[in-house]
């Protein structure tokens, strides 16, 4: 009698997630806030049972993990985890969204960036890219990450940013491209804010001064390409999926006045290098 009591909480829960087939009031606005939150909690319910179908995705739908195509039915989202952190960014105005989840169960511990496109009106997942580092991949340590995250949360470091003080989406973009430029171009003038911290896989370059910087440790000769941007203006952060020199990866930035802030990057490591 208890199994069945929790599976019909499950059930009834993943039904509550679900996205609806039928337009309603909020998918006839377009790509809206309200839509694309509502596709995050039913992304993060998927991964947290481990059944894509959560996101009734259609039989069409590109999906990558780790960069090459796979069946979605063979994807990290059939494993069910349990999250202990996400933070998510939602772009209305490419209908997209990008998740940051952290895995700390240490028998399966994940580091997981995950880009969602939908189509133009916002009814229907048209791409699905997925990042999954683990053990072996760069500076892999999901409870350090979830440590350094968790304490930005606490310090409330993504806050909301007030409209008035919100820069555009172009100067978000063009400090991203400047700090991923500089790998391959030492002459690149990088808008660096202080303090700004970045947390490079469970590596992390602040202790919490005032003078705490991101300009260290920047490697030369490294071209950073292909790169597929998720931008949301009201926290004044981008996420771009890259090729790092050959490596698949997440550069995340938080842009504030113009001056980058946060960085948190994941690289995934197939041969245990960079290039």
């Amino acid at each position: 009698m208890l199994t069945l009591l929790i599976a019909s909480l499950i059930l009834g829960a993943t039904t509550a997630l679900s996205l609806p087939r039928q337009a309603d009031p909020i998918e006839e606005e377009g790509c809206t806030r309200a839509l694309l939150t509502r596709y995050t909690e039913s992304y993060l319910s998927a991964q947290s049972i481990g059944d894509p179908s959560i996101l009734s995705p259609s039989p069409e739908v590109s999906y990558t993990e780790d960069f090459r195509a796979i069946s979605i039915r063979d994807s990290v989202l059939n494993t069910p985890f349990r999250i202990a952190h996400n933070r998510s960014l939602l772009d209305t105005t490419q209908c997209a969204t990008y998740t940051e989840i952290i895995v700390t169960d240490p028998a399966n511990p994940r580091v997981i960036g995950t880009q969602i496109r939908l189509d133009a009106t916002g009814e229907n997942i048209v791409k699905i890219e997925t990042l999954v580092t683990k053990e072996g991949d760069w500076a892999f340590n999901a409870s350090l990450t979830y440590q350094y995250a968790a304490r930005e949360t606490e310090n409330n470091w993504w806050f909301t940013i007030p409209e008035a003080d919100r820069d555009t989406r172009e100067t978000i973009q063009a400090a991203a491209d400047a700090y991923l430029d500089l790998f391959n171009d030492p002459t690149v003038v990088v808008p660096w804010g202080t303090p700004c911290n970045r947390l490079e896989g469970s590596w992390y370059t602040g202790n919490g001064s005032a003078t705490d910087s991101c300009n260290v440790g920047v490697p030369s000769g490294v071209p950073i390409t292909q790169r597929r941007y998720v931008i949301d203006e009201t926290v004044g952060t981008v996420d771009a999926f890259v090729l790092f020199g050959t490596r698949p990866d997440s550069h995340e930035f938080r842009v504030e006045k113009g001056k980058l802030r946060l960085v948190h990057t994941l690289t995934v490591m197939r041969n245990g290098t960079f290039v």
